[in-house]
């Protein structure tokens, strides 16, 4: 029954979230090198051999630049829109490329996988619902605001990804370009601390076991304003702060148990 999961590398400098069953995993997004990427799993002690699949949520190259040589090293399939693939001029013969269309669950082994859409300034971007026996994981990032299908699908959620990019004071006075500062904040940016836990509070479900803050912003946040924002509010739910240089520690997420432990 039960889902694990780790956030490999989270940030402007790379993005790539392991989500896997005892059997297989996935990958959502491959935005750090093939070395990185081996290494960071071998040093929690998972094997790429369970990985059976890449998906991705845009093209922007942070989600992306470690899908070539990955994918092509293991013979990865990388499920990706037709607008994305598009944009993101990956070499399609290289390694199995998959359609993947939002509201369609992509099976892989027992793990259920469904895209939905989200706002955010790419030519078609995706958010991922990863589920197991009645256990689901979501991935929530690079999102300018929370839509309807950002809220539906965290509202199933026993653990979320969920995007934590910018302090809005940090932004407001840091040396960002105006221009810069607009994009981020606007409908297809990010969100703001103060949105995750907007978002966080109103929809949570009461099972929720983690949630990992993800997509920091160097410049712009820190972990511990994240940390403090959320703390007061979580209400059972284990607060994780994903990192810009390294691996989380593997949770298990079980949709039977109140609480799941990290291993």
């Amino acid at each position: 029954m039960s889902l694990f999961i780790t956030s490999l590398n989270s940030g402007s400098n790379g993005n790539c979230y392991y989500v896997g069953n005892e059997q297989e995993a996935v990958l959502i997004d491959a935005g750090i090198s093939c070395r990185q990427t081996e290494t960071r799993m071998q040093q929690l002690g998972l094997s790429l051999q369970t990985v059976k699949a890449i998906f991705v949520s845009h093209e922007h190259s942070d989600h992306i630049i470690g899908i070539p040589q990955l994918a092509r090293k293991y013979q990865l399939p990388v499920f990706i829109t037709p607008h994305t693939l598009r944009h993101a001029r990956l070499p399609e013969k290289r390694f199995p490329i998959r359609t993947l269309q939002a509201y369609e669950p992509v099976q892989i082994g027992e793990l259920s996988i469904t895209a939905f859409p989200k706002l955010h300034d790419a030519s078609d971007p995706h958010s991922f619902l990863v589920s197991f026996q009645g256990t689901n994981v979501g991935v929530f990032t690079d999102i300018g605001e929370p839509c309807e299908h950002v809220i539906h699908h965290f509202r199933q959620c026993h653990a979320a990804f969920l995007e934590a990019n910018y302090d809005d004071d940090m932004l407001e006075k840091g040396r960002y370009p105006y221009y810069l500062k607009r994009r981020i904040r606007s409908e297809k940016g990010h969100l703001s601390n103060q949105q995750a836990l907007d978002l966080f509070r109103a929809h949570k479900p009461s099972y929720m076991s983690h949630v990992l803050l993800s997509h920091l912003s160097k410049d712009n946040n820190t972990p511990q304003l994240t940390r403090d924002l959320f703390t007061p509010h979580l209400n059972g739910t284990e607060l994780i702060v994903a990192s810009r240089s390294e691996a989380t520690p593997i949770f298990r997420i079980n949709a039977e148990v109140e609480s799941s432990v990290s291993v």
